[in-house]
């Protein structure tokens, strides 16, 4: 038996022998992490079991061989993810097993008002009053704030030095009197995203990831994991707040007697190579990830997500046809084809958007000349800002 087959056999067994549906979902996931399965291409000192990539593979299609959440992390664990890489010890030892074990809601304090393509520019300020970090400015397009514990927080620490220089990068807790959350509501009666505002908000040096200045830094490599987790998910446009799902495009053809239409299968064709390419790619990005570099290719892979968003909703409004034209209760749906086109613009901004994901494969893949950037070693508190 090859050492492949020993391990799928283990990972099997443990299943069999674990897995219970009845579970609460936290203890489920603390022993996914015990086990090293969690985290399989992680060291063991990290919760991890060391595996090769084509290993860790096998353990997550066991995993979702029996329906079984929890494995893959080192994939798609955002939060954990960049903990791991620019955490301090004390920091990792506090917080990285509650992240795997979903303890911790979390959230992304990037974008402002005024810096949303160019993130280096972001105005939010972190100033050292002993040992802890003074935090003033707003934040906008932030998922999930209302009910997150820590925000990865981006903010200027040194504003005499240029602005990629200058910047500094924090787990900031979310629950303080500092810490004020207004929701945004979207075109689908949801409000995925929320503004922001920090008004003497305190978080601890020890929460600091990276050095003081090395912001930018954790921020391209956070950015990187968040674009592979996003174009790995592929989870199509239909996901709704209310928990349901995405819809399965091969069983609305067959409900709605479409499975003859020449177009309708050619569209659902497209719609899997477009998964099958995306999926290869990311693990391309994800090997380079584990190698220490922040692959463009998860630009490509987070745009090539927001495309197949996009085409899942067109294709189905293609397939109910003129129900499609319809929304509520009484037409299921219909309302689940307006929703998925609709919401695929969220997939288009989260992320980065579309037009930044151009800018960055046309850079750092195709070696195209750069936009200029006037003010890239002008001292940030220099630089003119409009009102």
């Amino acid at each position: 038996m090859s050492s492949d087959e020993e391990l799928r056999g283990e990972v099997r067994t443990w299943l069999a022998a674990h897995r219970d549906r009845a579970i609460d979902p936290t203890e489920w996931l603390a022993m996914v992490v015990d086990a090293g399965y969690a985290v399989p291409r992680w060291p063991r000192d990290a919760f991890g079991a060391e595996l090769t990539e084509e290993q860790a593979r096998i353990v997550e299609a066991e995993f979702a061989r029996v329906g079984a959440p929890g494995s893959g992390q080192d994939r798609t664990n955002l939060w954990a993810n960049t903990l791991l890489t620019y955490g301090t010890d004390e920091l990792r030892e506090r917080l990285l097993r509650q992240l795997l074990e979903s303890r911790l809601r979390m959230c992304l304090l990037y974008s402002e008002p005024g810096a949303g393509s160019d993130l280096a520019g972001v105005r939010t300020s972190a100033v050292l009053d002993g040992d802890e970090y003074v935090v003033n400015g707003q934040k906008v397009w932030t998922s999930n704030a209302a009910g997150a514990d820590f925000g990865m927080l981006l903010a200027r620490t040194d504003p005499t030095v240029p602005k990629h220089r200058g910047l500094s990068f924090f787990f900031l807790p979310m629950d303080q009197p500092g810490v004020q959350v207004r929701p945004l509501r979207q075109i689908t009666g949801e409000a995925h995203f929320n503004e922001v505002f920090l008004t003497d908000a305190r978080v601890p040096q020890a929460n600091m990831l990276g050095e003081p200045g090395q912001g930018w830094r954790v921020l391209v490599t956070a950015l990187a994991y968040e674009r592979v987790a996003l174009g790995e998910t592929n989870l199509g446009a239909s996901t709704r707040a209310n928990g349901r799902g995405p819809v399965d495009l091969a069983d609305l053809v067959r409900r709605h007697g479409r499975t003859g239409d020449p177009l309708i299968r050619r569209d659902l064709a497209r719609v899997h190579a477009l998964r099958a390419v995306n999926r290869w790619t990311n693990q391309r990005a994800q090997a380079q990830l584990e190698q220490g570099s922040s692959s463009p290719l998860a630009s490509l892979g987070k745009l090539a997500m927001s495309r197949i968003v996009h085409e899942t909703g067109r294709v189905q409004s293609a397939i109910v046809g003129a129900e499609a034209l319809l929304e509520g209760p009484d037409h299921p749906d219909g309302d689940e084809a307006n929703f998925a086109s609709m919401n695929a613009y969220f997939t288009s901004i989260g992320g980065g958007t579309d037009e930044i994901q151009r800018n960055i494969i046309g850079e750092r893949l195709l070696g195209l000349p750069k936009e200029p950037e006037v003010d890239r070693d002008v001292p940030f508190e220099d630089i003119r800002h409009s009102s």
